[in-house]
């Protein structure tokens, strides 16, 4: 039997913040405050980053992984339209990532956030097609669950 060419797969991540539902839906539509979070990290240069949070409106992220990645000098683009925003409760974002100019996946990414005794418990459920030869969910499911600590960092600022 041959490998399958779409592995298709859905994980959920769950964090509490310290923070209102409000601010928490800020740092989601805030260019410079989603891009610190979001896009900017060490392991890659960022090379463009565009944001229209609105729905059907776009986001779009190009960078170059660094040297010592295990994809260094690659360039990597994500590409995403809102499909649903409501504020301060809830983001629905279709996103497509590219490496090298090959497609690797595609993602229905959902982002609920509830008000908790807290602050704001966020719920992200990422639906998504994997390409054969793409990171794969558990990479993928790995990455989002350190985007979700970045956020924690952005709102602790």
């Amino acid at each position: 039997m041959n490998d399958p060419t779409v592995i298709h797969s859905t994980f959920v991540v769950e964090r509490t913040y310290p923070a209102a539902p409000e601010r928490v839906f800020r740092a989601f539509a805030d260019a410079s405050k989603k891009r610190r979070w979001f896009v900017e990290s060490g392991g890659h240069q960022m090379e463009q980053y565009n944001l229209d949070f609105r729905v059907g409106g776009t986001e779009s992220a190009r960078f170059r992984f660094k040297e010592g990645t295990p994809v260094a000098g690659l360039v990597c683009v994500n590409e995403g339209s809102f499909l649903d925003v409501v504020p301060d409760k809830r983001i629905v974002v279709s996103s497509t990532m590219t490496i090298a100019d090959r497609r690797i996946s595609a993602s229905l990414i959902t982002f609920e956030l509830l008000p908790s005794e807290s602050g704001t418990h966020v719920i992200c459920t990422h639906q998504g097609a994997f390409f054969e030869g793409s990171d794969g969910p558990e990479m993928r499911a790995a990455g989002w669950r350190k985007l979700l600590e970045r956020l924690g960092e952005e709102l602790s600022r």
